[in-house]
């Protein structure tokens, strides 16, 4: 899906709290362990990062034409038969040549995922035919992003039962309205589209619910809770289609939209009342109605791993999703652990210096709670430590009240290429309403989150190409780095405060993610996961650990998404202050991260390595 999600915590700010009482029988330590030792990271050759010095010679030439052939080639091949992700990614199509792709919202089934696989070979196989050195500087990092992403997915091959669409609020069926709801009319063509697209919604969940047959015959269908949670929140969307929020925004779009006549407005409102009666609802109603006959079919009620080939699927989630530099999974978590601990060890200290911010907890508040004057507050506050981004437009809107339950606390819709600084916001009164986290909620989905990162890539990338190649990690790493930023703006907090409130986040978060790895990695049960959170950070409610391991269940290596990332760039930036020193420059290493854009960290750890080289 088209837009960048933030994840709901079911331990909010718990760390905080905990901490607060440890001072009373002293059961962390007192001062901070050493930063972990970020000499272990260990820096990558940076051979291969170098730009070639190649002559420009027919060979070099025939070389990057033959690349240039082959971006193009693939960007139309991953467009061309989703038409939803066509929308979102050109308000233009036609323009490069897509005009007359299906309006479907593609093909979802075991067979599709099976022949992806053998059409990635023969991309891989062209790819490889062109010989890198030969290739510009620029080409060489899309050659190095693509044969990456190509690389990590080849495990996938054999596993595709494992493949589960539908979650609770991650899900297509979760997300799947809103990207509805948010298709912008350009013209009445656009209009004409969306009733086709959206006619064929029925026979699109019709082939998720056979995939989910598939996997329910081969024992690998979702746990009962899921299901129950999935059809309660899905409930909102089998409403009187007259008033259906689909009904509401698609009125709002057609009156604003210039150059009809009032008999086609009616004319197109009413097809769209039609469509949502003989489609959308039945697609839905169907859905939820085959999900609830597979009731009774899961084998598993624990994580990934009690499967048979769940430990690989696993391992391949992580290595996709996040595109990490740690080569094991035990590397990755003892990484995670280290990094914990470092930030509770700073709380800690924290209030010992600071008696003050016990008291401060229940009354701190920032400076700024509207959405648009938190929003130019940050725009402005950032720019001694990023990059000036170019004017653009935002709109910040709130999740319909009927679908707060179903939805994350925030979300970043991307804007098409061809109209980059058109962006839309969504905000969830149901997770954090108005104040308290909405100031860094919007960092991380505004400025200098998801709205700045997109925008700055988007207005600096010359390959249409990866702007469809999707790296959650990158982007949920950086949106959750410059979160953590936003904690000591000049935001109305104490400097203190802001500190501690920064530390916490990264812990929370950072206990998530341990969790999902010990969950679905290494097996951990409800009650190892109740006697952890117990004995280690004096969490004794049953139904927080209970609600932490059904998440973990329900979207493997989501927090991972979000923290992985993260870690990454905390590292790369802890690792250049030390070597730096004085020398370091946040902006200059903050604008390093964005021009690079996204990819796997794989990619970019050697490109950071030799920019500390030139510096040091």
């Amino acid at each position: 899906m088209n837009h960048r999600t933030r994840p709901s915590n079911p331990v909010r700010f718990f760390l905080l709290f905990v901490l607060a009482l440890s001072l009373l029988c002293g059961c962390i330590r007192s001062t901070p362990r050493e930063q972990p030792d970020y000499e272990t990271y260990t820096a990558s050759s940076s051979e291969d990062t170098a730009p070639s010095d190649k002559t420009d010679t027919p060979q070099a030439r025939e070389a990057k034409a033959a690349f240039d052939k082959f971006c193009d080639d693939l960007f139309r091949d991953q467009l061309s038969d989703n038409y939803l992700s066509l929308h979102y990614t050109l308000a233009d199509p036609a323009s490069y040549g897509l005009g007359d792709c299906p309006r479907t919202f593609g093909e979802f089934s075991l067979a599709a995922l099976k022949e992806s696989s053998v059409t990635q070979k023969e991309w891989q196989s062209r790819l490889k035919a062109i010989p890198m050195e030969l290739l510009t500087e620029d080409q060489q990092l899309t050659y190095k992003i693509v044969e990456a992403a190509y690389e990590a997915e080849e495990p996938f091959e054999g596993l595709e039962l494992y493949y589960q669409p539908l979650a609770p609020t991650t899900g297509i069926q979760a997300q799947l309205p809103v990207l509805l709801a948010e298709y912008i009319f350009y013209d009445k063509e656009d209009v004409e589209d969306y009733l086709s697209l959206l006619s064929t919604i029925d026979t699109y969940y019709e082939q998720l619910l056979e995939f989910q047959q598939e996997k329910a015959k081969e024992g690998l269908f979702m746990t009962d809770t899921c299901v129950d949670t999935i059809v309660s929140d899905c409930e909102a969307y089998l409403q009187n289609p007259e008033d259906h929020f689909l009904a509401i925004t698609f009125n709002e779009r057609i009156q604003s939209l210039a150059g009809l006549t009032e008999e086609e407005r009616d004319s197109y409102k009413s097809r769209n009342l039609q469509v949502l009666t003989d489609h959308f609802v039945p697609a839905y109603r169907l859905l939820l109605d085959g999900l609830t006959q597979l009731k009774g079919t899961c084998t598993n009620e624990m994580g990934l791993c009690h499967y048979p080939k769940g430990k690989e699927y696993y391992e391949y989630l992580v290595r996709s999703s996040t595109g990490t530099t740690f080569e094991t999974i035990d590397q990755l978590r003892d990484a995670i652990d280290n990094q914990i601990v470092y930030d509770m060890a700073a709380i800690y200290k924290l209030f010992l210096d600071h008696e003050e911010l016990g008291g401060e907890l229940d009354t701190y508040e920032f400076a700024y709670t509207e959405p648009r004057e938190i929003l130019e507050h940050l725009k402005e506050v950032i720019l001694e430590d990023f990059p000036k981004l170019e004017d653009c437009n935002y709109t910040t809107k709130y999740v319909p009240e009927s679908l707060e339950e179903s939805l994350s606390p925030a979300f970043f819709l991307v804007p098409p290429m061809d109209r980059y600084k058109d962006c839309v916001i969504y905000i969830n009164n149901g997770s954090i309403g108005t104040s308290g986290d909405l100031y860094t909620t919007l960092a991380h989905e505004g400025y200098p989150g998801h709205l700045y990162q997109n925008v700055y890539f988007l207005s600096h990338n010359d390959s249409p190409l990866r702007n469809v190649l999707s790296f959650g990690s990158y982007s949920e790493g950086w949106a959750t780095y410059v979160e953590n930023y936003a904690y000591t703006t000049d935001n109305g907090l104490s400097p203190e405060m802001g500190q501690m409130l920064a530390y916490n986040a990264s812990a929370t978060l950072g206990l998530h993610a341990l969790l999902d790895i010990n969950i679905n990695y290494y097996g951990w049960d409800r009650e190892t996961v109740a006697d952890y959170l117990s004995e280690t950070f004096g969490i004794t409610d049953r139904e927080t650990a209970d609600n932490i391991y059904q998440h973990m269940l329900y979207a493997p290596v989501n927090y991972l998404d979000y923290y992985v990332g993260y870690l990454e760039i905390r590292r790369m930036k802890e690792l250049a202050e030390k070597t730096l020193k004085n020398k370091f420059d946040l902006k200059e290493f903050n604008t390093l991260i964005l021009d690079i854009g996204p990819a796997p960290f794989t990619v970019i750890k050697p490109y950071f390595d030799e920019w500390l080289k030139e510096r040091r």
